[in-house]
């Protein structure tokens, strides 16, 4: 196993667990309020950072072996968080909290996986206007970044509706 997978894999499974902490901690209010600007209720945000681990790795995967990524655009990607949070609206915290800690494993053993060629492989993606990065890139940037990137917002949502009530 490489290091740096290992060490990557590590900081998914970090910001996972802390997000799962949060999770678990709110109120159903709090897991049913909807988010300032984003609209998303808390409880949909976090299914979604659970539900989206396995397309991130596979995107991150695909630039592992060396082939190029098209039709990924933000625009394709907001859609499908749309759907998702139309679709999933009502997601229990159970269900959540487990979904959570099924696919960020799955996540963070699928880098482990992954040599330091393939974290190095560069191709063109479609998401960064066909910019040519590397797989470790495309990781950072998705899986392992994403629980912690959403916890942020999500904690200044809950607190920001505290203050408000």
């Amino acid at each position: 196993m490489s290091k740096r997978s290992e060490a990557l894999a590590d900081r998914l499974e970090q910001g996972a667990a802390a997000l799962a902490d949060f999770a678990a901690a709110l109120t159903e209010d709090e897991w049913k309020r909807r988010t300032p600007k984003d609209g998303r209720k808390v409880g949909v945000i976090v299914n979604h950072v659970a539900t989206v681990y396995p397309l991130e790795i596979e995107l991150a995967q695909t630039v592992a072996r060396g082939e190029t990524v098209t039709g990924v655009t933000a625009e394709v990607i907001n859609k499908m968080n749309a759907d998702h949070a139309m679709a999933n609206d009502g997601v229990s915290q159970e269900q959540t909290l487990e979904l959570l800690r099924q696919n960020s494993a799955a996540a963070a053993a699928a880098i482990r996986a992954l040599s330091d060629e393939e974290l190095d492989q560069a191709v063109p993606v479609s998401l960064y206007s066909d910019a040519t990065v590397t797989c470790q890139f495309v990781l950072e940037d998705h899986a392992v970044r994403h629980s912690s990137h959403h916890l942020a917002r999500l904690k200044s949502a809950v607190e920001s509706i505290a203050l408000a009530a």
